[in-house]
């Protein structure tokens, strides 16, 4: 067994520092006494704003939280988190997929304005059932930049009707200002690189 080197005078600094660090740390911590649902935004160029909040969703279940997710856009393409719910975890996390695919490939604004109100009309049941915790509604924020949805409608939804302890977690690139406005937690992903522009196509495991 090898043994413990001694500590040097920038150890004994370092552990000052941190020890210090600690006491204000636990002061500000000691503040924070609130509890509430939150209204989260992941938005942004970035790649990872559903995969992010897909990671909420499981930790919800790890901790046997009832949740539950309305897919508005990635109908048409595979998922391994929704087939990993589905097939695991469906008696805690219910999973609605109600989009038929991207805008850009459906090519039917009609169609897409009736999925995505269905959509919405599903997210809003799903949020008032109190037993849910958490609710994801994946690339809501393309429904609404597209105008499928009111974004008013939804804004005033959030903010009346909402449960105070469930958690609400909306994703997709260009987020509307009004629904940054009124949400507790808000993400942009920034784009630094990504390998699709390299030529890379999107890759199981990575992006799905």
């Amino acid at each position: 067994m090898s043994e413990t080197p001694p500590k040097t005078e920038d150890d004994a600094r370092h552990a000052a520092k941190m020890a210090k660090k600690k006491v204000a740390r636990d002061k500000i911590m000691a503040t924070k006494t609130d509890e509430k649902g939150l209204i989260i935004v992941h938005t942004g160029k970035g790649k990872g704003k559903s995969s992010a909040a897909f990671g909420m969703i499981f930790r919800c279940i790890a901790h046997d939280m009832k949740s539950a997710v309305v897919q508005f856009i990635k109908g048409g393409m595979d998922c391994g988190e929704r087939d990993l719910i589905n097939a695991k975890f469906a008696d805690i996390c219910e999973f609605y997929t109600m989009g038929e695919g991207f805008t850009w490939e459906t090519q039917d604004r009609a169609r897409d304005v009736e999925m995505a109100a269905a959509a919405w009309e599903k997210a809003k049941e799903l949020i008032r059932n109190p037993e849910n915790r958490m609710v994801l509604l994946d690339e809501i924020n393309i429904a609404l930049r597209y105008d499928y949805i009111d974004v008013n409608d939804v804004v005033a939804f959030l903010r009346d009707e909402k449960p105070d302890t469930t958690h609400v977690v909306l994703t997709g690139r260009n987020a509307k200002e009004e629904l940054i406005d009124i949400a507790d937690l808000v993400t942009e992903m920034e784009l630094v690189k990504h390998p699709f522009r390299s030529g890379v196509k999107a890759q199981k495991g990575v992006e799905f």
